[in-house]
């Protein structure tokens, strides 16, 4: 999935994807660390999508970098808060025009 965000950025530069990654145990909404130590270190969004769950809730999908021009971490921000119940996949995702 994020090899796909990627590439719906335009003039995007080349980002490293860790091959190891690990959810965010405190939110519990599914958010991933993308193997990056500076989470206080918080740049920007580079894109944002939005999908439906299984449960039928909206969830707003965020790739952001650091301050570094680092992939930092993949946001899920489910409407409710409650817990991600499936993974999107990249044909799930809708995005703004």
């Amino acid at each position: 999935m994020i090899e796909f965000l990627l590439t719906k950025i335009p003039a995007s530069p080349t980002y490293i994807i860790p091959e190891e990654v690990e959810e965010y145990g405190a939110f519990g909404m599914g958010s991933i660390n993308l193997n990056n130590p500076n989470t206080d270190l918080y740049d920007s969004d580079l894109i944002q999508a939005e999908y439906t769950d299984a449960d039928k809730i909206p969830v707003v999908i965020s790739l952001t970098k650091d301050q570094h021009n680092q992939l930092l971490d993949l946001d899920f921000w489910k409407s409710d808060f409650s817990r991600l119940v499936v993974y999107p996949k990249p044909a799930d995702l809708l995005f703004a025009e």
